[in-house]
């Protein structure tokens, strides 16, 4: 299927005096350009085995499994192959050490490891991001007899650095976990400065982003970077790390040459000058979701989709007028390329590409024989317009909605429902139909991941929002509903995004409603909104933050 040849002409914004009133934001144009399109290539697939890191490999495993029943002397070993992004290498070895630990090392759920804060902080944590049940009862020895966290552990900045990262996997009712956030990350600001470099960096670090909820290859391209100044550091791990970083970077660089030059063709730019050209950030986005190379064909149809999210939550949000609106979203609805004659002119490229993506991963589904998954996307797609047009309703009417109400139509438009699903399209065999039934379902991961997107966006988007016409977010609704401030509201939000963040721990926890590797895609969408909204909507002003990170990721390799 391709475009009429009418939608590949440049149309003509320019305002005129019986033109409609449209609320167009003032987005800034893309920071990268033509930048990526050097890597595109159509040439054989990359050679991701050198003998090199073959060998490397094979020596991290025999540290890891030797001698397994002194696992508890491995927990540092296991902690810092996380930390350096060579997790997907050895995950079945490092869950053999982790079973063994808790095996022997956890009877009825309680920790009965001896040790001090920082082993006993680092071994729960490496548990529960494994899913193990633990309790943090562990904790209570570290508490002085009126229950607080001991003041001499103030002088244990290795053991409250763990603490405070362990208590960023705490679910509902684990109080002594968040009396342990706030006393460890109190006295951690107040001493950060005065650390040895190692140390100080990161300190300070973790403080901005913590372990648990950030993105796995900023973290792993972090912590390589300071890795050596930590005195024991194995130097085999450090040299694996930097020949796989860069390895899997130049994969990835190739991936974004290829969808930049994908974009470019399709000349969107000039016929959809109002939406924001965020083609870069958005593989920057869905390599959050995952970066291992046997999800590339993951990656590639889950890019396309996040753009075509991207283009109509633009149109909808600062371009369309209700009318148009209104015709754009029956053309979904009935999802018959037909619907093309019906639209204004700049819908129908849109339009038509929504039709071309959905052609061309059908039919690649039909030759996996899976085609069943992109029913239940096209579903989520729907779904996901149908509500975009309720919000366009309320701001056409100037309607605000009730919290309940708002809540119920955002949480679609958050657009993490039809992301998680798209997640799962790509990954093979391993997504079977019972997985798309599971997760077009609005299981409770799903849902907690989509709140806790929806309510950092608001909180963060706001201001710049309410700057045109735009429907209500969650703080003016709250405000209006129960007669509060701004701020009470904003904390409001926040206290909900911590609970969604509970959610999503208690989710991961074993046993688990799926498999591991389709819960890691969700908890990743949840940790890339933790990451982009960082101070601001980082998407949406993508010249800082983002920029940097992208640099980091796609741009300048490991120095070996």
């Amino acid at each position: 299927m391709s475009f009429p040849s009418s939608t590949l002409t440049c149309l003509n914004f320019v305002d005129k005096a019986d033109a409609p009133r449209r609320p167009i934001a003032d987005y800034h144009s893309s920071i990268w350009k033509d930048y990526f399109l050097q890597y595109a290539s159509d040439s054989k697939e990359l050679d991701l085995a050198s003998p090199e890191i073959e060998t490397l490999k094979k020596e991290v495993t025999s540290m890891l499994l030797s001698t397994i029943e002194k696992s508890l002397t491995k927990v540092d070993l296991i902690d810092s192959i996380c930390r350096l992004g060579l997790q997907y290498h050895f995950e079945n070895d490092i869950e053999q050490v982790l079973q063994y630990i808790h095996n022997n090392y956890v009877e009825n759920g309680e920790i009965i490891v001896e040790g001090n804060l920082r082993t006993v902080a680092l071994i729960f944590r490496l548990l529960r991001q494994e899913g193990f049940v633990v309790s943090p009862n562990v904790f209570n020895k570290f508490r002085d007899v009126n229950g607080n966290f001991s003041e001499s552990l103030t002088t244990d900045v290795d053991g409250m650095l763990n603490l405070y990262e362990a208590s960023y996997l705490r679910i509902h009712g684990e109080d002594i976990l968040d009396d342990a956030l706030v006393f460890t990350s109190t006295h951690l600001e107040s001493i950060s400065s005065q650390l040895r470099p190692f140390l100080e960096e990161q300190v300070k670090y973790s403080l901005r982003q913590p372990l648990h909820k950030g993105m796995p290859r900023l973290e792993a391209r972090q912590y390589i970077s300071i890795y050596h100044q930590d005195p024991s550091h194995h130097k085999t791990l450090l040299t694996l790390a930097k020949l796989d970083f860069n390895m899997l970077q130049k994969l990835h660089q190739k991936e974004v040459g290829n969808i930049s030059k994908w974009w470019k063709e399709l000349d969107i730019l000039r016929n959809l000058p109002f939406i924001r050209d965020r083609i870069v950030e958005l593989c920057f986005w869905i390599l959050g979701v995952y970066f291992e190379p046997q999800y590339s064909q993951a990656r590639y149809i889950m890019i396309k989709v996040a753009s075509l999210i991207s283009i109509i939550d633009d149109t909808y949000d600062s371009f369309g007028t209700i009318d148009e609106l209104e015709l754009f979203t029956k053309a979904i609805e009935r999802w018959d390329i037909n619907c093309l004659s019906d639209l204004p002119e700049y819908m129908k490229l849109i339009y038509g590409l929504l039709m071309n993506v959905y052609e061309e991963t059908k039919q690649l589904l039909i030759k996996e024989g899976r085609e069943y998954s992109i029913e239940y996307w096209m579903k989520d797609f729907k779904k996901i317009v149908q509500a975009y047009i309720t919000e366009a309703r309320w701001l056409d009417c100037k309607y605000i909605p009730t919290t309940e109400e708002y809540l119920k139509i955002s949480l679609v438009t958050a657009a993490y429902e039809l992301l998680a699903t798209t997640s799962f399209i790509g990954m093979g065999d391993i997504a079977t139909e019972e997985i798309f039934k599971w997760v077009t379902n609005e299981p409770k991961i799903v849902k907690a991941s989509t709140m806790f997107a929806r309510l950092t966006d608001d909180i963060m988007s706001n201001e710049f929002e309410q700057k045109r016409e735009h429907v209500s977010s969650f703080l003016e609704c709250y405000m209006k509903q129960y007669g509060i401030s701004r701020e009470d509201a904003i904390n409001e939000c926040r206290r909900r995004a911590t609970n969604a963040w509970k959610d999503i721990n208690e989710e991961c926890l074993r046993p688990t409603k799926v498999a591991k590797p389709f819960i890691m895609r969700i908890l990743n969408l949840a940790r890339f909104v933790e990451v982009i909204y960082e101070g601001q909507d980082n998407y949406t002003h993508a010249s800082g933050l983002t920029k940097t990170y992208i640099q980091a990721l796609f741009v300048d390799p490991v120095p070996i």
